[in-house]
């Protein structure tokens, strides 16, 4: 028996955004860490985020990173990106393109930062930005906070580099793997427009 979203868009939307606001919260869901592409000239990079917000009322997701992160530079000069996600038991994939806002010492930051837990600060709390080059084998961080030797006040020193990337969702690529037949379908947001693809 093949599932309601297998050939309908509105049961398909309700699927992903379901798997997207769930991924926020549980640390089991393989929609929780999607790969972030994004851009500039010959300058194309990707990586592993934590999403951290699904928003569907405003087409939005959004994760953390730090304000001296290469990606930044790279959002600053060009705001579109990707989003991968995938979920080998769902056999579902879905395919984000995005326009990012870098959030930084603003309302939206100071929200997320008191939600962040005290074990996540310490990411904010190394001395070089990501991807620095070091001399030795480190985690950046001093011994000290190395060890979770910190209080919670201290590690408020973080809030200085930490961001929020928030990405408005343009389009929304759907694949799902069915034995059946596979089924693709995008959705444009910008032109509120719907389409079946070949998979």
């Amino acid at each position: 028996m093949q599932p309601a979203y297998y050939e309908d868009f509105s049961e398909i939307k309700k699927k992903i955004w379901h798997m997207l606001e769930d991924a926020v919260s549980n640390r089991n869901s393989q929609f929780r860490i999607p790969t972030f592409m994004c851009g500039y000239g010959s300058e194309i990079n990707g990586r592993i985020v934590v999403l951290r917000k699904a928003d569907k009322e405003n087409d939005v997701v959004q994760f953390h990173s730090d304000i001296r992160s290469d990606k930044i530079d790279i959002l600053k000069k060009n705001s579109n990106a990707a989003m991968l996600f995938y979920d080998k038991e769902e056999k579902i994939q879905v395919r984000l393109k995005v326009k990012c806002i870098v959030n930084h010492e603003n309302e939206i930051t100071k929200k997320s930062w008191e939600k962040t837990q005290h074990i996540s600060r310490k990411c904010y709390l190394v001395d070089n930005g990501p991807g620095s080059i070091s001399d030795e084998p480190t985690s950046g961080l001093k011994p000290e906070l190395d060890n979770f030797d910190y209080t919670k006040e201290e590690s408020e020193k973080g809030y200085k580099n930490f961001t929020v990337i928030q990405c408005k969702i343009k389009s929304i690529e759907w694949l799902y793997l069915a034995a059946k037949g596979h089924r693709r379908a995008r959705f444009d947001l910008e032109n509120n427009k719907d389409n079946w693809l070949v998979p």
